[in-house]
């Protein structure tokens, strides 16, 4: 078991180090198609702009060479032009600073880096509804007044990988209000997003005038009453890194109970279909995203489970994990593909806004959010745990 999961690093590692020059200081947003394992780029930004450099820092932390340190610094300054832009600050951030600040200073110890992410963090408290209890998600423009209207009243299961960055902020300056910040987001979607059979909205819009809850919906799941994949994997390994940071065992339990509506869910092949109520008549595409931030998380789970000395549970999640992580490495790893530029194929980005001319790509490509978390799930396979979040 060891050895395979050595060969998957080494593979991973390797891949890294010789897309290094070739994606310079671009930040990859999603693969160009099904067949075509090259990387599309944002114009300007994109969320998706840390992931690369998470596996930059990976791969450091592993390799200890230094090219990949200063390469994963020479993006610092897109990551402070971000901070000066309104209309790009969103709910995002945890995922933008925790995989290159902190990544930075939690590996080296970099001032610098820990101050831009304590700025990071304060601009994602600001977003914080206080009446509410709830991170608003998106920024609002100008252009589209019912646009901006609604998303001021929406959280979105996304967020739940953010809060780490509030946690991280609070122990770093012993302000109470990031902790408090995070636990009442992971509280309200706990209560809001999560179902009771531990499925989850995709998201969940309030009245932007009371902050009284409406409704659980979507815009990347099938439909509203569906379980989008991606969503429960990022609520998965969500709970599981607030219960290790607070210790709270709701959310050991809601890690858990959504794990296992998964195990119930998930086709024989342990790969995740795109949503897990997809009706047979439509095209069963995969997400491999889905599966590999679901493995990152169930190892997530061991973890905490362990530290809590509930080791037959741990090894029940863990072994799982494996399977999953064993899944995606037997059909869909390409990193050791010549000319291949990402780790994973067959992941869905947004089906439900896909049309036929953009379907290639964002039903069936490479995702740099995926890429991550399969080589964070590998590591976590390994024992690593002084991880970034």
């Amino acid at each position: 078991m060891l050895k395979q999961l050595l060969e998957i690093q080494a593979d991973i590692v390797s891949n890294i180090e010789r897309n290094a020059p070739i994606i310079g200081l671009r930040n990859p947003m999603i693969g160009a198609g099904a067949e075509d394992f090259t990387w599309l780029y944002p114009e300007d930004y994109f969320w998706t702009d840390s992931f690369w450099t998470g596996n930059l820092w990976l791969a450091h932390m592993l390799t200890g060479k230094d090219e990949l340190k200063n390469l994963a610094r020479m993006r610092y300054a897109h990551f402070k032009d971000i901070l000066d832009k309104p209309l790009w600050l969103n709910h995002d951030l945890g995922f933008e600073y925790s995989l290159t600040a902190v990544a930075d200073y939690k590996l080296t110890g970099n001032r610098n880096a820990r101050e831009l992410a304590l700025k990071a963090a304060d601009a994602l408290r600001s977003r914080f509804n206080w009446h509410g209890k709830y991170l608003v998600a998106w920024e609002a423009g100008a252009e589209d007044t019912a646009h901006a209207e609604s998303v001021q009243g929406k959280i979105i299961i996304d967020c739940m990988q953010n809060l780490s960055l509030l946690m991280w902020a609070w122990k770093e300056t012993n302000v109470q209000a990031y902790r408090d910040v995070a636990i009442a987001q992971a509280d309200t979607t706990l209560k809001y997003i999560v179902r009771d059979d531990f499925s989850t909205y995709h998201t969940f819009d309030f009245d932007t005038s009371t902050n009284k809850p409406i409704k659980g919906c979507t815009h990347q799941g099938y439909a509203d009453e569906s379980c989008w994949s991606r969503g429960q994997a990022w609520a998965i390994h969500g709970f599981a890194q607030m219960a290790l940071l607070t210790g709270d065992e709701r959310y050991i339990e809601a890690s858990m109970k959504l794990a296992d509506y998964v195990f119930e869910h998930i086709t024989p092949d342990l790969v995740p279909v795109w949503d897990y109520l997809l009706p047979e008549y439509e095209i069963q595409y995969k997400d491999t995203s889905a599966g590999s931030i679901t493995a990152a998380g169930l190892f997530l789970l061991g973890e905490v489970l362990r530290s809590s000395n509930h080791i037959e549970k741990a090894v029940h999640y863990e072994s799982f994990g494996r399977d999953m992580l064993f899944a995606l490495r037997k059909k869909f790893d390409i990193s050791a593909v010549p000319d291949s530029q990402g780790l994973l194929s067959n992941a869905a980005s947004h089906l439900p806004q896909a049309n036929e001319k953009d379907l290639d790509y964002m039903a069936n490509a490479m995702l740099p959010y995926g890429d991550y978390y399969y080589f964070e799930a590998v590591l976590r396979a390994m024992g690593h745990k002084k991880l970034f979040w």
